[in-house]
């Protein structure tokens, strides 16, 4: 999915001109492209960016935005397999660029066997850096111990280097099993720092929390810094919302709603169209997504 940056203005000019083009208005919901690499962006009287939703891999979570950082609490080996092969196998298949970053009690080694049994082809992905499986050693605590400035502006320049080499973004896990009691309050400050600044860019992140060694004021801290946490009860993995999450949620469902009121009310036609562009993001097709009753009263 393109986005509409500096290197989209002249793409969205003529998506425009075909905007003012088309003859008759479209009542349409939604387009299905049959080119999975064209893309699409999003006009009207202004310019704005589509939000892109990715898959998972994991039934119970479907698709979320990019930019979306949760967490899972899990109890077992089995249950990072579980969670992590299927996310993974979804990025590698979606053209993401994919980190693992592991520790006990699934290590890289166990972690790329868990995954071949999934990817046959990953041997491939492997040979054209589409993935990188790495122990916690090598990434969190490179230097000796954990630096958490160097370890997020890592996190940035690999989503750098992802875009730069054609991939679509960046996916990622880390497993937080190496922490150390004295370790936990930078941590704790690094994941807020990743939690404020990820909406920014086109990642998926999930961290892993192995549940018997957190205490209830360390889920909380864990719960507090990611927009969900999964955690299984039962043998059934459930979705739990931070506080901040849902406050956040409540604002937008509010933002909406006053947004639709003056939309709909207003005097002025506006409408918005979504462009329909080819591997080349040059513009071919467009329908409009939504107008208000000004806009309509303009066309007939």
């Amino acid at each position: 999915m393109r986005d509409s940056g500096a290197d989209g203005k002249k793409p969205i000019k003529e998506a425009e001109k075909l905007c003012a083009q088309k003859p008759k208005l479209e009542r349409v919901s939604h387009y299905i492209t049959k080119d999975r690499k064209a893309g699409a962006v999003l006009t009207g009287l202004g310019v704005g960016v589509e939000q892109a939703k990715r898959k998972v891999g994991i039934d119970i979570l479907g698709e979320v935005a990019w930019g979306t950082h949760f967490c899972i609490f899990y109890q077992s080996k089995q249950d990072l397999i579980d969670i992590l092969v299927p996310y993974f196998k979804e990025g590698l298949e979606d053209n993401e660029f994919c980190m693992w970053i592991t520790s006990e009690p699934l290590n890289a080694k166990e972690a790329k066997k868990s995954l071949k049994r999934a990817v046959k082809n990953l041997d491939s992905y492997i040979r054209k850096g589409q993935i990188e499986i790495l122990d916690y050693g090598e990434w969190y605590t490179k230097s000796g111990k954990f630096e958490a400035d160097r370890v997020l502006q890592g996190w940035i320049q690999q989503y750098d280097d992802a875009i730069k080499r054609g991939f679509d973004g960046l996916r990622l896990t880390g497993n937080t099993f190496w922490l150390e009691k004295k370790d936990w309050i930078e941590f704790i400050d690094y994941e807020e720092s990743v939690n404020n600044i990820i909406g920014k860019y086109r990642m998926l992140a999930i961290c892993t929390y192995s549940l018997d060694k957190c205490e209830a004021g360390e889920m909380i801290d864990v719960i507090n810094n990611h927009q969900f946490v999964a955690v299984k009860h039962e043998g059934i993995w459930n979705i739990l919302k931070s506080a901040k999450q849902r406050k956040m949620e409540q604002a937008l469902h509010d933002s909406e709603k006053k947004y639709h009121f003056l939309f709909t009310n207003m005097r002025d036609g506006f409408a918005y169209c979504k462009i329909i562009v080819d591997e080349n993001n040059k513009p071919v097709d467009f329908v409009y997504l939504e107008i208000n009753d000004a806009f309509e009263k303009l066309t007939t």
